[in-house]
């Protein structure tokens, strides 16, 4: 009797150790596990969702069902509730229907800043069965053409505030009714329900939209995602902790992934009130936080720095935000935003439009992009290979197969294209889609996605950028990433924002660094304590060689900087008008003159 007692008190003792043997070998592991539960419950729900409908409009159905009284969408004063936003999106889709005569599979552009008509117009597409095409209100004239081109729209919607812009190309390119016919049409049509039939066409693995890629030279590319790729978007704010009760601060683009598929539609997934604005504004953003009660907020690139760098108020932690989701945020900018605006959660995640791989920090550890999860390596392979810079290809051994870095070291990612983990590509633009895949990377036959992203997995598994391919340079054998240098420098006191680039000398290998900057309000160059500050941060090869200073630093639609035309421009001064120093090795940066560049380029000088 004893021998059986004693032998439950030993089992039971080893049991309780287990979880402090777990600890101990990994101190997330609670938070881990916590993370994977939650998202077997958000795909299970997706799933018994995709049964219903294989589309987000299933969510946003669902919500108005459940409660369409509810405060949908809040924009400049006026409140859209479910029910409302469900009604007027009938309307448009009657007309679309009826008048425009669009059908299922038919490509529908829209071209119109952030308001209630682009959330409307992209529920009635989704009524009909028809793929939306979603513009970027900015571009013109040859983008514009290029964009609605490849996507072969049938229709472009345009709303009034870019109507004259896309009058003229709208009437050269296609007979149709103009605007004001439409809009009072839409006004007089039926408010009740469509046939489900008119998009009966509509499947998981069909195209639901394209989406523009930004870029930061060239034409954009459409992206093709799927209604099944948005509906995973969607789980962000789930897979985030989002409840039902928050209220989302959206003036991210909805033309933009961020602001559309992971936004947008992240909203009615988890059926909260939108608050939407037509663009960011630093002087409004804390004001509308409290004016609305907002709990969520969304951001992207440098905003959370603009927030930062604005004059302090008694007021800054006079907000019920609880959390920021978002990618993009510098280390010394998330420290900063915490300090000074209370305890937020940031969850920062990594993805892109087109990838098939991306990671959450659901831990929120300071700097890191993600974290890896037992759950997801499990069911979306992926891998960090050897990249050399120079030659800008994977690295490969004797058999041909790409190489993976250990923990710790700096690798490309590439994510394994599976039924399950798909790369859909760019529409009519094969050479860019074949561009992105890696073939016989691990073993013979398969095919992985490029991501172009340089990352780094550390020992507990949390996940850093690096740096993008083609941002990273090589000088004097040694390669450079730009994120690094770009963090030392804002350390300096008088320097707002830095854009780091390497530029090509000619009789020298690989490419100099460069960087421009602009100064904070009121203050000169310090060309000392930038010079201290890059000569006791870092090493030789990786100091800017020349800084250029700006009025304000070019950046895409989503706020990520534009280094293509700065390295095309060089660092020639009678090419470039802005001010120009240049390292000279005992002075520091001096002022960079025509003499200085004639030296270089023929040789006297060399670096």
């Amino acid at each position: 009797m004893f021998t059986a007692m004693f032998s439950i008190i030993n089992i039971l003792a080893g049991l309780a150790i287990v979880p402090l043997f777990l600890y101990i070998r990994n101190p997330y592991i609670f938070h881990d596990l916590g993370y994977a539960f939650r998202a077997i419950r958000c795909v299970t729900r997706m799933k018994r969702k995709q049964k219903l409908s294989p589309s987000f409009l299933g969510c946003f159905l669902e919500k108005v069902e459940r409660h369409p009284q509810k405060p949908f969408i809040i924009f400049e004063g006026t409140s859209h509730t479910y029910s409302q936003a469900d009604r007027q999106s009938n309307r448009i889709a009657r007309v679309l229907s009826t008048h425009a005569q669009v059908k299922g599979g038919d490509t529908v552009a829209l071209f119109m800043g952030n308001e209630p008509l682009f959330v409307w117009v992209s529920l009635a597409l989704a009524k009909v069965g028809c793929i939306a095409s979603l513009l970027n209100s900015n571009i013109r004239s040859k983008s514009l053409l290029h964009c609605l081109s490849c996507c072969d729209a049938k229709v472009l919607i345009a709303a009034a505030d870019v109507y004259d812009g896309v009058f003229i190309v709208y009437w050269c390119s296609r007979d149709s009714e103009g605007m004001e016919g439409l809009s009072a049409k839409i006004q007089q049509a039926s408010d009740q329900p469509l046939s489900p039939h008119l998009r009966a066409n509509i499947t998981l693995k069909g195209p639901a939209m394209y989406i523009y890629t930004s870029g930061t030279t060239g034409l954009p590319k459409a992206a093709l995602v799927t209604h099944e790729r948005v509906m995973q978007a969607s789980l962000m704010f789930s897979l985030s902790n989002v409840r039902e009760n928050d209220v989302l601060y959206l003036y991210l683009p909805l033309y933009h992934s961020s602001g559309f598929m992971m936004g947008l539609c992240g909203a009615m997934e988890t059926g909260i009130t939108v608050v939407l604005r037509r663009k960011f504004s630093t002087s409004q953003f804390w004001n509308d936080c409290r004016k609305h009660d907002v709990t969520v907020i969304q951001y992207i690139g440098e905003i959370m720095r603009y927030l930062c760098s604005t004059a302090t108020s008694p007021s800054d932690r006079d907000h019920k935000v609880r959390m920021a989701i978002g990618n993009g945020i510098r280390v010394d900018t998330w420290s900063d935003f915490l300090q000074r605006f209370g305890d937020i959660r940031i969850c920062e995640c990594y993805g892109a439009t087109e990838g098939n791989i991306g990671f959450i920090n659901y831990i929120g550890k300071v700097g890191a992009i993600g974290k890896e999860n037992f759950l997801q390596k499990m069911t979306t392979p992926y891998a960090l290979i050897k990249y050399d810079t120079e030659k800008e290809e994977a690295v490969r051994d004797s058999r041909g197969f790409c190489i993976e870095v250990p923990k710790g070291e700096t690798g490309l990612l590439v994510g394994k294209i599976t039924p399950r983990s798909e790369f859909r590509g760019y529409v009519k633009n094969k050479q860019q889609t074949e561009k992105k895949k890696l073939q016989d990377v691990l073993v013979k036959g398969d095919i992985y996605y490029n991501s172009g992203d340089l990352l780094q997995i550390d020992h507990q598994g949390f996940v850093y950028f690096q740096d993008r391919i083609g941002d990273t340079y090589r000088w004097k054998g040694e390669n450079v990433a730009t994120t690094e240098v770009t963090d030392h420098l804002v350390m300096v006191h008088c320097i707002e924002e830095a854009n780091v680039y390497g530029v090509a000398v000619p009789g020298h290998e690989g490419r100099v660094g460069m960087a421009a900057l602009t100064l904070k309000e009121g203050q000169d160059f310090d060309s000392s304590a930038t010079y201290q500050q890059v000569k006791s941060c870092l090493p030789t090869y990786a100091r800017p060689q020349f800084i250029r200073i700006q009025d304000a630093l070019m950046v895409t639609g989503t706020h990520k900087q534009m280094k293509r035309g700065l390295m095309e421009e060089g660092f020639n001064p009678a090419v470039i008008t802005d001010p120009m120093y240049y390292l000279e090795s005992s002075e520091g940066y001096v002022p960079m003159t025509q003499d200085i560049f004639n030296s270089i380029t023929e040789g006297r000088i060399r670096l």
